[in-house]
């Protein structure tokens, strides 16, 4: 997340709005989120709910949620996904902001 934080301008200037999900309490994401300083938006989801919708992989084994990245549209189209396999395999802003500038 914090790669996105370091970015958010350009996202920003893209008219692009960052929502992370992660797997905590409201309580804990918004403690998490204001330690962090995020300007962007943090979606709690403790029950997973989101998390199966989109088919977020979860391997306890390799410390709980992989990361998943995803580009939706203004008309809510999933236009990209990327799931990741380790919880360092996430794209990088450029590659986000490379499909952002091609909507």
């Amino acid at each position: 997340m914090m790669q996105l934080h370091q970015d958010y301008q350009e996202f920003a200037k893209r008219d692009t709005i960052i929502v992370a999900i992660g797997p905590d309490s409201k309580e804990k994401h918004q403690r998490y989120f204001k330690e962090k300083g995020f300007a962007f938006y943090g979606l709690p989801d403790p029950k997973g709910e989101v998390l199966k919708k989109y088919g977020q992989e979860v391997n306890l084994f390799k410390l709980g949620r992989m990361p998943a990245q995803m580009l939706i549209d203004k008309e809510g189209i999933l236009r990209y996904v990327h799931y990741g396999h380790s919880m360092k395999d996430f794209p990088g802003n450029d590659e986000i902001l490379s499909l952002v500038d091609g909507l």
